[in-house]
């Protein structure tokens, strides 16, 4: 069967049966997070999912516990993804349980925010959204088991902007909300490209991919004034916007229903693996530099460099 932009994660995992797989899905507090782990514990997953605010996501989660099946469950773990002290407990309590992993998703994030610093003096959207999930994955990769999958969530607003390994905080570059998300969403990318060369011999496979426009509480920074930054120019205004079960369709898909080698190391948006692009006024396609091995290389070096630890994968 052939997916697309209006699937749903019931649809593309109709038929799948995840009973005794184990898969870490963060950001489990609202929106895509919560209905990717009901999807996935409705199969019979166990499914470990993580947040910031344990109160917030214990209300939040009900729906998964409620439609668990097949020996499907939740636990839930605290990570506060821009913090690394708390990115390495939430890890090391993960690691310490001894259980294999069949996936790890890095759905969390934070869109547009105010110019500010995570508790490590990163900013904030890159610390967030790339180097907080760049040390969680990479502590966890060792207990995927082969034919395992990572699947991380970047945006079609990696198009904004490519890394910048030379000013990665915004020290020396006047701040902008969208081209810090954008840095932030290619270097989701990059870290997918990366991961992806690094683990395929053990036969792992990484992904990046794109939900759709959905309205969710990672939009909750959007002002009309960054909505303007967001489309001036880009030719953009006009966004179709996706449902919540639609959004987790293509991380489910490239999760667990594409072929490995159709996925691994690529983009993927509305359950396909995208096209590159340089055209500017579309929202599909991926952009070169995004998936550049070169680039994915650079940009593993620089987060080495700069969360202070090494992974030899």
């Amino acid at each position: 069967m052939t997916f697309g932009a209006q699937s749903t994660a019931d649809e593309v995992l109709e038929g799948v049966d995840l009973s005794g797989r184990r898969i870490v899905v963060t950001g489990v507090s609202a929106g895509l997070g919560v209905e990717t782990a009901r999807a996935l514990a409705a199969r019979g997953a166990g499914v470990v999912g993580a947040a910031r605010d344990l109160a917030k996501a214990r209300t939040a989660t009900e729906p998964v516990l409620a439609a668990a099946a097949n020996g499907g469950s939740l636990e839930l773990v605290a990570l506060d993804l821009a913090s690394l002290a708390s990115v390495r407990a939430a890890a090391d309590a993960i690691v310490a349980q001894g259980k294999k992993l069949d996936a790890i998703i890095a759905n969390a994030g934070v869109m547009a925010c105010p110019q500010g610093r995570t508790a490590d003096g990163f900013e904030t959207q890159f610390g967030t959204n790339h180097l907080g999930h760049f040390v969680f994955v990479n502590r966890l990769v060792p207990l995927l088991r082969p034919g395992g999958r990572v699947v991380i969530l970047s945006s079609a607003g990696h198009r904004f902007s490519d890394v910048d390994l030379a000013d990665p905080n915004f020290e020396r570059t006047p701040y902008q909300e969208f081209v810090a998300y954008g840095r932030s969403k290619t270097a989701n990318v990059l870290f997918a490209v990366g991961l992806d060369r690094r683990m395929k011999g053990r036969g792992v496979r990484a992904s990046a991919v794109h939900p759709g426009a959905i309205q969710t509480e990672l939009s909750r920074y959007m002002t009309p004034e960054l909505v303007q930054q967001a489309t001036s120019g880009r030719g953009i205004q006009s966004v179709t916007f996706k449902t919540i079960p639609q959004g987790a369709a293509t991380t489910v898909w490239a999760g667990f229903k594409a072929p490995a080698e159709e996925v691994g190391g690529r983009y993927c948006e509305d359950c396909h693996v995208a096209a590159i692009t340089k055209d500017l006024t579309v929202r599909v396609g991926v952009r070169a530099y995004a998936i550049d091995p070169t680039r994915a290389e650079a940009l593993w070096t620089k987060s080495e460099e700069m969360v202070g630890e090494r992974f030899s994968l």
